[in-house]
């Protein structure tokens, strides 16, 4: 772990808090008290077309590597989907990833939509709603959607440790990391994929999911996609190629599940593969003025720059009719201090080589500015779990300021699922409960052990994988 950034749980008061912000130069909203419940911004409802939403809190989707071998959700799986009813967010952005074909699977435990496994996954939309009315009463004003993904050059669908990428096109930097080499998708095999992605999206609809998310980002195959500038043939090249996939998906779902809302998950911004340096320190593997290879290559001196390529994507979304945006950025597989903001890395990983708050600031940044210039978008925000105690504050003054309307919680959901529905009650966090950004919940997975938050959940504590994960994580002789 970096000594060189202060611990948020070190900054114990506002002021503290924001004089670090000031004094570090980090430009991010915050708001020094939190409004009364009743009137705070994150309690307010939101409509739109037909959607009657809550609050503005929303669960973002994670990968679990818990479900069973053919796709379906196990026990763990469902407590998963329970606690997100439980957490008091009304909007649940996709819930889970869920890959619509053996091979499009990030492991071999990720939820897969077959007609062998359709029931069951319907079933964690059922769950999380029960357990929403039964300790809210109703659930009349919560949207459920389900993401819907095929995992491209980080799938890994036979075992964890045997890698199956599926490419879109020759990557210099990323390609070297498999030394097996890579296998290509071809246009025909894209064109068949589009058709599995409607034919899940009519499951999808059938089993009463609200909306579903067509996933394009963090390096999964329609985020790559859509930097497939080098790609020949109908997939590749110009934005309107690039975005055929997309564009065909959509067609395909309005036309047989036209009740249904779609959504699409995006890395708005991007940057160069960064691996451990000295000292375990993230380095990038290229200079960033010389990477031609990423979707929104992020320049923090010019953050106007870094969205031109979202800005258009906005523009084809608005063409076809697709008003929910969630915005994220990079990817977890080669540069997740951009991706997801931690002062703890995996196992695999590489110490941040710079202030995570820094990170966060990011985020909500370039997600303000992309809701500036695409106000009719719903927009979701990502990246807040590091800020800890001070999320709420943060989130208050981004919903407030109108700079994005939902704030997504990831990581922070698997630690404290209540956090929400303590926030909107005015009620003290849990301290003890909240992530610390640990990331042991990467570590375990990528070892092949079950999802969920290894430090603090007391189911997870006392499970048998904890063990074996403080075995993976001691240093060795």
């Amino acid at each position: 772990m970096s000594d060189r950034y202060l611990r948020v749980a070190a900054l114990k008061t506002a002021d503290v808090f924001a004089r670090h912000l000031a004094s570090s130069g980090i430009d991010l909203a915050f708001d020094r008290e939190l409004a009364p419940p009743a009137e705070s911004p994150l309690a307010a409802p939101f409509t739109f077309g037909d959607a009657r939403i809550g609050n503005r809190f929303a669960i973002l989707p994670m990968e679990g590597w818990d479900g069973t071998t053919d796709g379906a959700p196990s026990d763990l799986t469902r407590r998963r989907w329970r606690h997100f009813g439980l957490s008091g967010a009304k909007l649940i952005w996709g819930g889970e990833a869920v890959s619509v074909r053996p091979e499009g699977r990030a492991n071999p435990h990720q939820l897969m939509l077959t007609p062998s496994t359709t029931r069951a996954i319907g079933e964690l939309r059922d769950e999380l709603l029960a357990a929403h009315t039964e300790r809210f009463g109703s659930a009349d004003d919560v949207y459920v959607g389900l993401q819907l993904t095929h995992s491209g050059r980080f799938a890994k669908w036979h075992s964890h440790t045997h890698p199956d990428p599926i490419v879109a096109y020759a990557h210099p930097w990323l390609d070297r990391r498999f030394p097996n080499g890579v296998q290509f998708i071809s246009d025909d095999d894209l064109d068949r994929l589009v058709d599995e992605f409607v034919r899940a999206a009519q499951q999808v609809a059938a089993l009463g999911f609200q909306f579903v998310d067509i996933k394009h980002c963090h390096g999964y195959l329609g985020h790559e996609l859509l930097s497939a500038r080098s790609r020949p043939g109908r997939y590749g090249g110009s934005l309107e190629n690039r975005t055929r996939f997309l564009a065909n998906i959509v067609a395909g779902i309005r036309a047989t599940a036209p009740g249904l809302e779609i959504g699409v998950r995006l890395s708005a911004f991007d940057t160069v593969p960064y691996r451990p340096g000295p000292v375990r320190t993230g380095v990038p593997e290229t200079p960033p003025d010389e990477y031609s290879y990423a979707f929104g290559p992020l320049n923090d001196e010019d953050l106007d720059a870094t969205l031109a390529d979202a800005r258009e994507f906005v523009e084809v979304l608005n063409r076809l009719g697709v008003r929910w945006l969630c915005v994220t950025g990079g990817s977890p597989y080669y540069c997740p201090h951009v991706q997801r903001p931690a002062l703890f890395p995996p196992s695999d990983g590489y110490e941040p080589p710079e202030d995570p708050l820094v990170g966060v600031a990011r985020h909500i940044n370039i997600t303000s500015r992309l809701k500036a210039a695409a106000p009719a978008q719903v927009i979701v925000g990502s990246g807040y779990s590091y800020l800890q105690e001070w999320l709420p504050n943060v989130a208050q003054a981004v919903i407030g300021a109108g700079r994005a309307d939902f704030v997504g919680l990831g990581r922070m959901v698997l630690s404290y699922p209540e956090l929400p529905a303590d926030v909107l009650a005015g009620k003290p966090l849990r301290r003890k409960s909240v992530c610390r950004t640990f990331s042991d919940c990467t570590t375990g997975p990528r070892n092949g052990l079950v999802s969920g938050c290894y430090p603090l959940d007391p189911f997870y504590v006392a499970h048998p994988h904890a063990e074996r994960l403080k075995e993976l994580k001691a240093p060795t002789p």
